[in-house]
């Protein structure tokens, strides 16, 4: 009967379900009392070490430290040889933290792999810890210890082991009785009994000792304290053997219950958040408000865990859990209750028997939506299969009477039952109730199979739901990979080959991750085998330069087209092996032309000592040639490029060395022109430092070097004019035009003057101009008149027609002029 373990507390029900018979029972060797037990929340993992100091005697052989799940089943086990420990806990990720007198803490998985160590400070390890706590925050899995020189130290989050010292509390005593963490408005403070003052502390440095206890207070010292799982309601227990609850901030009393004396029990913990548990030897006690109690006999010792919602009892033999009896649950099973979720609950059951009495108890419910939802709440806060489907049936039968009802709560319940029952097989031992998974999440569930190696139950866990594979499927079947590279008995072939065939091209798996993990196992070749799988090179050559596998990251990133990978590895390979990296590439065509580029920008020694070990000595010149316009001293520039003739000379590329030749020569020059007329000549090219002397009136100079140099007639004449048209010197310039025939023509002469704004020098040319191009220049220089003129001379119309264009209406007498003269040619 559902009712059978209900206890009454006051106008509230707490019930005790039993969930299993311990495994742990068929070796018969497992004796709570003699060890000690942490068990992690949300009914996780329980670890076992056995206790010294419970035992009597120091052992010589080292303990064994054991992991089982919630039913008893082993998971894993390790002999402990390190440190004396005076702590163990469980984080919020499901791993076991060791903390040892010395401060330091030791985080396993729970298959007993060492993850990592950190430790609580110097203070810590000098003079040691006192006390530990291990708490759950904002921050998440915290620890907090008190040394023996009495000051507190939190981490505030294992993942993250910054260390923060506490506000001291004045005048505390070694012998002091008490100590919880307070997390609360996202900090967190630790509150410790000096007698019976109790002090709050913060990192802050600041301390308040808190308005307890209250005046003419006769009831002793604070002995032990506990904090609801809200953290709205804290409870005392005092030395005379009173408990006082109350608010957290220890404002207002919310009721006191003394049980006589008792001494201060084994533990002290809340059930949910209405009502405390205290246990000694034989007896638990669960307190509620206004003196009410239940009294549990104990058959053996127990160990309690506090959960959101109960209290896991966990003894030599069997595993329950204590809890208040949910309101809807009370509403649906109590007798005599009136509630619309009871009276369907005994309909369907009418129904069910053939009576008619059913229908009577259908039309005494008024609203058969919330019967309907009350049956299928209730459901999921039973523990029994056979009571699930007796509520889940009832709400199918209430659902028959309404006209509108969305499944969609019903379906959600039953997928919640049948995973709830699933993981709650002793198998799997997580015996999670419906309000913890509702807090927890099934995506953490997911998790949690997962790390529990449950890959197969993960995924069809996953399938049922529907969860999308990118946070599913794929997701279980990355970490079930893994798992794999891990089992050293199996070979790479055979474990490469088994994952490729698992996954295929499965959406969301990363190959680059699971070799990842094959490297941090020393199984570089299983790596390399599994990124062949990997579709991304950037995902492959980052792991393979890891695995100082350049040359084949090389080869991977060369094959992607991937330029900026390439250059990664390229740089990654130099920094390795400087003396052979160019034999490395040069069989590789596409990263050797890509580490030229590079050297070209960045590094010019190195292209050259590459150029120098291949015998390219023409490029090696070039090089020499290109460096030649960095250097600021001209001997240095003049060695350079002599340099450059000697490679260029070995290239037997004449034109080149010819070249190069020319331009030692012209430095040379230009050096001896600065010296002689103190005027800035190097880094002009010939061109310039011809046009440059012939503006400085250095004619003689200007027509030496044409004549070393041997530049062209053409050229020399274009130079020439334009420098003397610049300088002004129209009289040298006229004398010049007149030296031989100009192989430019005297059109470059009108030209020139023209571009410096001399019309009227321009002029004396134009009756030497060619006829051809006598209108042109006569445009040029404005003189519209004698351009039609010549056009009528050389009788073209054409330029008569350009002429007239020119022409502005301003000047109406030259455009009929004109005009008579087109038609004086068309007549003829």
């Amino acid at each position: 009967m559902a009712t059978a373990n209900w206890n009454p507390l006051g106008d509230e029900y707490y019930r005790k379900t039993e969930i299993y018979t311990m495994d742990w029972i068929i070796n018969g060797n497992v004796d709570l009392s003699k060890n000690r037990v942490a068990a992690a929340p949300f009914a996780g993992p329980i670890a076992l070490l056995r206790d010294d100091s419970k035992v009597g005697r120091v052992s010589n052989t080292k303990p064994i430290l054991y992991i089982y799940n919630a039913a008893g089943r082993e998971i894993s086990h390790m002999r402990w040889s390190s440190g004396n420990l005076i702590q163990i806990g469980w984080s919020n990720t499901e791993d076991l933290l060791c903390i040892q007198d010395d401060g330091v803490v030791l985080v396993y998985n729970m298959f007993c792999t060492f993850k990592k160590t950190f430790s609580m400070g110097d203070e810590a390890k000098t003079l040691k810890v006192k006390d530990c706590k291990v708490f759950q925050g904002f921050h998440g899995t915290g620890i907090a210890i008190i040394t023996n020189s009495l000051r507190v130290f939190i981490v505030n989050n294992v993942e993250d082991s910054r260390i923060r010292r506490l506000a001291e509390v004045p005048g505390l005593q070694p012998s002091f009785s008490s100590w919880i963490i307070l997390t609360i408005d996202r900090q967190t403070k630790a509150m410790v009994a000096n007698g019976s003052e109790l002090v709050q502390i913060d990192q802050g440095g600041q301390y308040e000792v808190k308005p307890f206890p209250p005046a003419n207070w006769s009831e002793g010292n604070v002995i032990d304290m506990a904090l609801s799982s809200d953290k709205k309601y804290i409870a005392l227990y005092m030395s005379s053997g009173l408990i006082w609850v109350g608010t957290s901030d220890l404002k207002t009393k919310l009721w006191e219950f003394n049980t006589k004396g008792a001494p201060k029990p084994l533990s002290f913990l809340w059930c949910g958040n209405g009502a405390v548990v205290c246990h000694w030897d034989t007896l638990m006690l669960v307190i509620g408000p206004d003196k009410n109690h239940i009294s549990y006999m104990l058959d053996g010792p127990v160990y309690l865990v506090e959960e959101v919602d109960g209290v896991r009892i966990i003894g030599n033999m069997q595993h329950e859990f204590l809890e208040k009896v949910p309101d809807v649950t009370l509403e649906v099973y109590k007798i005599l209750s009136l509630a619309p979720g009871a009276m369907l609950r005994q309909a369907s059951k009418e129904y069910q028997n053939g009576s008619q009495k059913a229908d009577e108890h259908l039309r005494m419910i008024e609203n058969k939506d919330v019967a309907v939802d009350q049956c299928i709440l209730a459901a999921g806060h039973q523990f029994e299969p056979a009571e699930q489907k007796e509520l889940l049936k009832a709400a199918v039968f209430g659902k028959s009477f309404i006209t509108e009802y969305s499944p969609k709560k019903f379906v959600s319940m039953c997928q919640t039952l049948r995973v709830l029952n699933q993981i709650r097989h002793f198998s799997i031992g997580i015996p999670l109730t419906y309000t913890q998974l509702e807090l927890l999440t099934k995506e953490v569930l997911i998790d949690r199979l997962v790390l529990r190696m449950k890959f197969l139950l993960a995924i069809r866990i996953c399938q049922f739901l529907h969860i999308p594979d990118a946070e599913g499927v794929s997701r279980i079947l990355a970490h079930w990979a893994c798992y794999k590279v891990q089992q050293k008995y199996e070979s790479d072939e055979a474990i490469a080959h088994a994952i490729s065939q698992k996954l295929g091209d499965t959406p969301g798996v990363s190959y680059s991750e699971i070799a990842c993990k094959a490297t941090e196992c020393g199984r570089d070749e299983l790596a390399i085998k599994l990124l062949e799988f990997e579709p991304k090179a950037s995902e492959q050559v980052p792991l393979l330069m890891k695995m100082n596998r350049n040359e084949l990251a090389l080869s991977k990133a060369i094959s992607s087209g991937d330029t900026d990978l390439v250059y990664t590895v390229l740089l990654k390979l130099q920094d390795s092996n400087s003396s052979d990296f160019p034999r490395q590439i040069r069989n590789m065509p596409m990263a050797y032309f890509l580490y030229l580029q590079y050297c070209r920008k960045q590094n010019r020694k190195e292209l050259q000592n590459m150029y120098y070990t291949e015998d390219n000595y023409l490029e090696d010149g070039l090089c020499h040639i290109i460096d030649s316009f960095t250097y600021e001293r001209l001997e240095d520039r003049m060695c350079a490029l002599k340099d450059a003739v000697i490679r260029f000379n070995k290239s037997k590329n004449e034109f080149i060395t010819k070249q190069t030749e020319e331009q030692i020569k012209l430095l040379d020059m230009q050096q001896k022109f600065e010296e002689e007329f103190n005027r800035r000549y190097i880094d002009l090219t010939l061109h310039e430092t011809i046009h440059q002397l012939i503006v400085d009136d250095k004619l003689k100079q200007a027509e030496f070097m044409r004549k070393t140099f041997k530049v062209p007639d053409r050229r020399f004449w274009w130079l020439k004019i334009n420098a003397l048209a610049q300088s002004h010197l129209w009289g040298e310039l006229d004398k010049f035009s007149r030296t031989k025939k100009p192989p430019i023509g005297m059109e470059a002469f009108v030209d020139v003057c023209m571009k410096h704004k001399n019309p009227d020098e321009a002029r004396k040319y134009i009756p030497r101009v060619h006829p051809e191009n006598k209108v042109r220049c006569l445009l040029k220089t404005g003189q519209l008149k004698e351009a039609a003129d010549a056009a009528f001379e050389n009788r073209n119309e054409d330029e008569l027609n350009i002429v007239l264009s020119k022409c502005s209406t301003s000047n109406p007498g030259l455009m009929e002029r004109i005009k008579g003269l087109k038609a004086q040619l068309s007549k003829k």
